[in-house]
């Protein structure tokens, strides 16, 4: 069975949240939107996350998705860093929960696995694939390009569950 839908993909960071809009038909990839929600270093955090969740919510109202799909949380050694990456990520979970769309949360690994073959591939590599995969696509900005890969793997995770016959899924 073919799938069709339009997939939200977001890239959680606290000073920049990239998205991407893609629409599948079957095997076919179709980019409709992506770009960055920037943030006032200067505000505080939690006027950051209220200005996140209200862009958020004007997008979903905006392109409507039937999915959407969220980067994990790359933990690194600055622990406070990672905590205020972990709040954007929640917000970014949030919003498409509260909308009532289905939300699916990978790791960067797989994201670069569906993307370009590799799950240690560099970020150059992903953005020349998602380009390659979504021509016509003008990203501006890493942010973009990895939220566009967020979408990409996660359709190519729906046409995967898709193809699987539900006797066998549930057994799984």
């Amino acid at each position: 069975m073919a799938i069709r839908a339009r997939i939200l993909g977001l890239d959680p960071g606290l000073r920049f949240t990239g998205f991407g809009i893609i629409e599948v038909d079957g095997n076919r990839l179709r980019h409709i939107a992506d770009g960055v929600i920037p943030t006032d270093g200067d505000t505080s955090v939690a006027e950051r996350l209220r200005v996140l969740d209200a862009a958020l919510t004007e997008l979903l109202q905006t392109y409507a998705p039937d999915f959407a799909a969220v980067e994990e949380t790359y933990v690194n050694r600055n622990a406070t860093a990672t905590l205020k990456l972990g709040y954007a990520r929640g917000v970014a979970l949030l919003a498409p929960a509260r909308a009532g769309i289905p939300v699916a949360e990978y790791g960067a690994k797989t994201v670069k696995r569906a993307v370009v073959g590799t799950g240690n591939a560099e970020k150059s590599q992903v953005a020349l694939m998602v380009r390659r995969l979504l021509p016509g696509a003008t990203i501006k900005r890493a942010d973009a390009a990895d939220a566009l890969a967020v979408a990409i793997c996660h359709a190519h995770h729906l046409a995967t569950a898709s193809a699987i016959p539900a006797p066998l899924a549930a057994t799984a």
